[in-house]
């Protein structure tokens, strides 16, 4: 009963660490499972990202991020997700092909059928078992992210009025399809917000996962 999860939404919000938390949690409960990001999460992925997440902000369009991003994609489910699958292991991600409709398709104005209908060609019907956007006013969560200071800031250099539309299309694009997307309020602690994504995953596959300290 292996599965894919993914964990989305604005830079800053919270990704990283809830993900490595589920990741502890599902490995202290026995269940084999691997963790992944995006872009990146491959070799050939990993080298893509240096390009999108790096640099000014202006130096590609929304077309040229986006075939980017599908590409890194493309390698990164070839290299990582499926064989990960095949062996019987989860797969947690920190983003997956919400971000680009969220980010290219609704801030990036290209809009979603552009995005959906390149999707296909690229990754066909593959789609994970649950994804999870996490939701925080942009403002409080660029904050987060700037505070890290770790690089890798072409997005959150964007602007305030661009995440104020990627946080919308995240909430719009969650509100989509109630049996693949859960919205988690991640304005709390991070114990908060880690209850609340387990309790989501335990009811969706009946599992019983504890919190873990992991962070």
């Amino acid at each position: 009963m292996n599965k894919m999860i993914v964990i989305d939404g604005v830079d800053g919000a919270g990704k990283g660490v809830q993900t490595r938390r589920l990741q502890q949690s599902l490995l202290s409960s026995g269940i084999f499972c691997i963790l992944t990001r995006e872009p990146g999460g491959s070799p050939g992925a990993e080298q893509i990202r240096e390009l999108l997440v790096n640099g000014d902000p202006d130096k590609w369009d929304s077309m040229t991020e986006l075939l980017l991003m599908l590409a890194a994609r493309k390698t990164h489910l070839r290299e990582t997700i499926l064989p990960a699958l095949a062996q019987g292991k989860w797969v947690i991600s920190d983003r997956f092909a919400d971000s680009s409709r969220a980010f290219q398709g609704i801030a990036g104005e290209l809009g979603l059928d552009i995005v959906n209908q390149l999707h296909q060609i690229c990754i066909g019907d593959f789609k994970p078992d649950l994804v999870l956007i996490l939701d925080i006013d942009e403002k409080i969560a660029l904050s987060r992210a700037e505070a890290r200071g770790q690089g890798e800031d072409r997005f959150e250099r964007k602007g305030g009025e661009y995440h104020a539309m990627v946080r919308s299309a995240f909430r719009e694009i969650a509100s989509s399809d109630s049996s693949l997307y859960r919205l988690i309020d991640a304005s709390g602690s991070m114990d908060e917000v880690s209850t609340q994504i387990l309790s989501t995953i335990n009811q969706a596959f009946s599992l019983s996962l504890q919190l873990s300290d992991a962070s």
